[in-house]
């Protein structure tokens, strides 16, 4: 079954697979099949197609998902860049930017990458 462009899978339940798409998370899966009257451990497959428009109607109606989201994040993360914050600069210089600590971790993002070391030992040829 396919909606907004996103291949849900049939054997699971319903709880679970409408998480596949960008922006609907476990709370937000709780308000759609609360508010459309659907069993959560349904599976998909079994879904009618008046289910299937429930729901699709109701995500259209409530919530940003999928392209629209991804747009006004990275629009926000655009906006950031430009006012020069300093949640902006961290973004531009591809640093985390949610207060991580970069001293030991996030090497591979600042380029400090370490190959792992042996023993130091050299193995000796054999004659």
């Amino acid at each position: 079954m396919r909606l907004f462009g996103i291949t849900i899978p049939d054997g699971k339940r319903v709880e679970a697979s409408l998480e596949y798409f960008y922006g609907v998370g476990p709370a937000r899966v709780q308000a759609i099949l609360k508010s459309t009257k659907i069993d959560p451990n349904k599976r998909t497959k079994d879904l009618t197609q008046q289910e299937v428009g429930l729901i699709k109607e109701f995500i259209e109606k409530n919530f940003k998902i999928e392209g629209d989201l991804r747009l006004i994040v990275k629009q926000d993360i655009q906006m950031l860049k430009e006012l020069n914050s300093y949640r902006g600069l961290r973004h531009m210089r591809r640093l985390p930017v949610r207060g991580q600590r970069t001293k030991t971790n996030s090497r591979t993002v600042r380029g400090n990458v370490r190959k792992t070391a042996g023993s130091g030992k050299r193995k000796v040829e054999l004659k």
